[in-house]
């Protein structure tokens, strides 16, 4: 089978295209034939984190994908040879990512998916929407699991909302009914974040983000979906609502977030730092769960029309998908790495 590995890490020039024995499926486990694999910025970070170290064995990157089953192991329940299905947390402490045509997983990891959903639809879930979950049910009092109607009531800031991650987060919202703000920085992005269902958008570069949003959300927004905190914590001190939660899953570049401690203080503010990789496994759980049955309901779409457009490549050529993330492509970018 064709896969795509690297020896040690670096630019995506380490990335090479090689063959390799298919693998086989062990108790507890299933085998997928890769569709689509995406790529996220973790996967260009993983990648290049302490440029030229050499592996212990050769890495396959990206964490998510779409495929078939084509085989389960002894003693899995809920799928079955030719099952649609998407994936999670593929390379995460492995060395098998989805940036092959087969790779074997947990069969917790593997996750079906309806008829009605796209490979494209199933490889867009992982990171992004686990990570939105986790970030909309960290506030105080917040829900476990999110479902239609859990969040009906709330207003909701989304930092970012034509990013990924900021996509799934307003879908997820939307979907769990709450009313959803989002930030964005040009007129292009804000149709994107409109077309996921936005209700509110604020173009920063444009408009005072505080005075818009204490004109929407007088009684202050919560929680914060932040992938910008070194930018943006002086804005969220003041629009979080009292008691409010800033969730944030990114450090925007830099590695040091300075915490307005008095205002945060003088409102009670939680600043809730999470990495979908580390969460519990209860909450993790939830959250695919969550994810599965938003995706039934076709709450997840994705596509320019659905404010996600999609960018492609094939497998050949994942160095270059890498390089589209790593310069912050606007959209999802994609691996198609075998026929549907």
């Amino acid at each position: 089978m064709k896969a795509i590995v690297y020896t040690q890490t670096g630019p995506a020039e380490v990335l090479e295209l090689t063959e390799r024995e298919p693998p086989r499926a062990g108790p507890g486990e299933a085998r997928v034939r890769v569709v689509v694999s995406a790529v996220n910025p973790t996967d260009w970070k993983s990648r290049s984190a302490s440029p030229g170290r050499a592996l212990e064995r050769p890495q396959v990157p990206n964490q998510d994908g779409a495929g078939v089953v084509e085989e389960v192991g002894d003693g899995v329940e809920g799928l079955a040879v030719g099952q649609r299905v998407w994936v999670w947390d593929a390379a995460w402490q492995r060395a098998d990512g989805t940036a092959q045509e087969q790779v074997v997983l947990p069969a917790r990891q593997v996750v079906p998916l309806p008829d009605g959903a796209s490979f494209d639809v199933g490889a867009s879930l992982g990171i992004p929407a686990l990570t939105a979950h986790r970030a909309l049910t960290c506030f105080d009092g917040a829900p476990e699991r999110l479902a239609p109607g859990a969040l009906a009531g709330r207003t909701v800031l989304v930092a970012g909302g034509a990013g990924a991650v900021g996509h799934a987060a307003i879908q997820l919202a939307r979907w769990a009914g709450a009313t959803v703000v989002t930030t964005v920085s040009s007129p292009e992005k804000a149709a994107l974040a409109r077309a996921a269902g936005a209700d509110h958008v604020v173009d920063y570069r444009a408009e005072d983000v505080v005075a818009r949003l204490s004109e929407l959300a007088p009684d202050g927004v919560d929680p914060v979906v932040e992938v910008n905190p070194n930018a943006n914590v002086g804005i969220d001190v003041r629009v979080v609502a009292p008691g409010g939660t800033v969730a944030i899953y990114a450090d925007g570049g830099d590695p040091d977030v300075p915490i307005p401690v008095r205002p945060s203080m003088s409102r009670n503010v939680r600043w809730q730092f999470l990495l979908t990789y580390t969460t519990t496994s209860e909450q993790k759980d939830h959250a695919v769960a969550a994810v599965a049955a938003a995706v039934a309901d076709g709450a997840l779409p994705v596509g320019e029309a659905a404010g996600l457009p999609l960018i492609r490549f094939p497998l050949e050529r994942t160095a270059d998908a890498h390089r589209a993330v790593e310069q912050d492509a606007v959209g999802k970018v994609l691996i198609d790495v075998t026929e549907a």
